[in-house]
């Protein structure tokens, strides 16, 4: 019977180890989600879109949510910095974590400190994820050999595997000693003793040192027999005894328990911002002023911190403009053991910090840069403001569950360029077999031209194609007729704008609320609520200055950061990344929600509201959440 299990279990690795191989030399699978498009996927794994394209024919006109690309393997990945050796895998029915740790030659350890976002919940087929290079064991000597139960099985009696060590062998001639085990990265007294099926007093009693001491990585111990087991007569043995026993494989759900370590607090944080201030006798620009306003917003959440006790290290640097490196901050004393870094803007100080990032493990928050190459390979960055197509898919998204039978009239300017997110909307809208109208934006198009195309039973949208304010500017008052028409009075009407229309406030306020306004944001700033009106008050006592009226308000902007992410860390410590979903605060401007592009990379900023005027002159952030 064993042997026939045994016979099972080799010929399923095999196959599998054959399928691997067509992986790993020709291409493997990628199912697309919400907001990818070539551009990000072709950063993801290194490879050019005409590489994808060649391989799907017709993905450079659409690619949909849940298609599948063949995405080509590489031998050498110069984008995410891979050896010859790393690869991609698409998780396969029945695979698990173990079966890959066979297959690979890897630890469950090396595989997911190569995926940070891979975890039990989302171990599932059509996953990709990033196989490490095996490593050779650099304190290795080939003369003497020790036995290692293997740590992905973690069961009593499990044959072992045979390793090297530079170092002495403590206990190889020791007849107290069962065998010997080398200290991995993050084990523990707790850990190792579980994994021989033997106390912690008894572990720690075969090594006397552990009283007084931690384990230390790249030790090697001794492990003793368990408690009332036979000990060998033979003192020496050279070669490891393999014993003829069938393994239990771990679920994913103890080999995931297993990996994850314990979670470290953060009593001070040592945190950094790296922003082109520029405040070096030149006169300050409009973009340096966003910084300024930036960092004394920041400033306002971290007195608001040490009001609820947290403690911040803060270190502040001028970054300088682009042309210039900033590795002699990022190399400076200071910055050795900070926690988190907020900035820089330009991207070639990304660049280098993303650098550090990965170095250090150093978190990084970007706050204005909307196209980071790097946030698509490196776990340790935080990415504000949302790359377009992942923000539009949100928008296009919360569109129709907010109106899931419209009926959409756009309105173009001539000569006016439409706003980036109009192309993909009506790609969006051909997708469903949901028609539109397109008219133009001119006085000379009369509410009468308009509610001909009007329907009954339908939620009637009227769009400007471009965010500009002088298409806005000629239409409103058409639109106002329009809806001052008893004739209209039968139809669902709205007007469907652009995050820019809350600058136009000042002008159109009235209107807005009469036409029955919506507007897409990730930025909002409602001046009524009481956490704004004591945040303006707060703010122009202590600068004495107003805030300036952008889009997004900088000093806002600052603020929320810097609440949202210091705040993170001091609840959740190293444990932040897998926790940020669990952080219920309400910013002041910004929307935050959090996820990571791919089970390697870092995260992304997916949060869209919609800002609602109302007939009823109610001003309503809607949050689909």
């Amino acid at each position: 019977m064993k042997k026939a299990f045994r016979f099972i279990l080799t010929l399923l690795i095999a196959c599998a180890a054959q399928w691997v191989h067509a992986q790993s030399n020709g291409y493997f699978l990628h199912t697309v989600t919400k907001g990818q498009g070539l551009y990000s996927i072709s950063r993801m794994y290194g490879v050019t879109e005409n590489d994808i394209i060649a391989l799907n024919p017709g993905s450079d006109v659409v690619i949909k949510v849940g298609q599948q690309l063949r995405i080509p393997q590489r031998e050498q990945n110069a984008t995410l910095g891979q050896s010859s050796k790393e690869r991609f895998h698409t998780i396969k029915t029945g695979e698990t974590l173990y079966r890959l740790t066979v297959i690979y030659s890897l630890t469950a350890r090396e595989i997911c400190d190569a995926n940070p976002g891979l975890s039990a919940e989302n171990f599932k087929v059509g996953q990709v994820i990033v196989i490490p290079p095996t490593k050779a064991d650099n304190e290795v000597q080939p003369t003497q050999k020790v036995t290692e139960p293997n740590p992905l099985i973690g069961q009593q009696g499990t044959k072992g595997q045979s390793i090297t060590a530079t170092q002495d062998i403590k206990g190889a001639t020791d007849p107290e000693c069962r065998t010997q085990h080398l200290v991995k990265r993050k084990e523990n007294i707790y850990r190792i003793s579980r994994m021989y099926g033997i106390t912690e007093l008894e572990l720690i009693n075969a090594n006397p040192e552990l009283k007084s001491r931690k384990l230390k990585r790249g030790e090697i111990i001794c492990i003793p027999y368990a408690k009332g087991k036979e000990k060998p007569h033979t003192t020496v043995v050279e070669q490891p005894v393999q014993e003829v026993v069938t393994p239990v494989q771990p679920t994913d759900e103890e080999l995931f328990a297993e990996v994850k370590g314990a979670t470290e607090e953060i009593t001070q944080i040592k945190a950094a911002i790296i922003l082109p201030f520029m405040l070096d006798g030149e006169n300050a620009s409009g973009e340096q002023q966003k910084m300024v306003e930036f960092y004394e917003g920041f400033l306002l959440a971290l007195d608001s911190l040490k009001r609820e006790g947290v403690s911040v290290d803060l270190h502040v640097y001028d970054s300088g403009s682009e042309d210039q490196s900033i590795a002699n901050i990022l190399n400076s004393p200071e910055m050795r053991g900070t926690n988190i870094i907020f900035g820089p803007v330009h991207k070639k100080h990304i660049a280098e910090v993303s650098a550090f990032a990965d170095t250090t493990g150093t978190r990084v928050v970007i706050p204005f840069e909307r196209n980071i190459d790097q946030v698509f390979t490196n776990p340790y960055l935080y990415q504000v403001n949302t790359p377009q197509s992942y923000f539009y898919s949100e928008v296009y998204d919360h569109f129709f569950r907010r109106f899931p039978h419209p009926n959409i009239i756009f309105f173009e300017e001539p000569g006016e360029k439409e706003d980036g997110m109009i192309p993909g909307f009506k790609q969006e809208l051909d997708s469903r077999d949901i028609d539109y109208t397109v008219l133009v934006a001119d006085t000379a198009t009369n509410k009468d031209t308009i509610r001909n195309h009007f329907k009954l039973y339908h939620e009637n949208i009227l769009m400007m194609t471009s965010e500009k304010s002088g298409a806005l500017n000629n239409m409103m008052p058409v639109f106002q007729l329009l809806v001052r028409d008893t004739a209209t009075t039968k139809y669902d009407m709205h007007l469907f704008g652009y995050p820019q229309y809350q600058v136009y406030t000042n002008n159109h306020l009235a209107s807005f609320y009469e036409i029955d306004t919506y507007f897409y944001s990730s930025f909002y700033t409602n001046n009524l609520l009481p956490q704004a009106v004591n945040f303006h008050k707060k703010y122009r006592r202590i600068y004495s200055k107003e805030i300036v009226n952008r889009y997004p308000k900088y000093a806002i902007l600052g603020f929320d950061t810097g609440f949202y992410f210091l705040k993170a860390l001091h609840l959740y410590g190293t444990d932040m990344d897998s926790r940020m979903g669990e952080f219920d605060y309400e910013p002041i401007q910004t929307g935050f929600k959090f996820e990571r592009v791919n089970n390697w990379g870092g995260f992304i900023n997916r949060k869209v509201f919609f800002v609602h005027f109302s007939r009823d002159y109610e001003l309503q952030k809607i949050d689909f959440d």
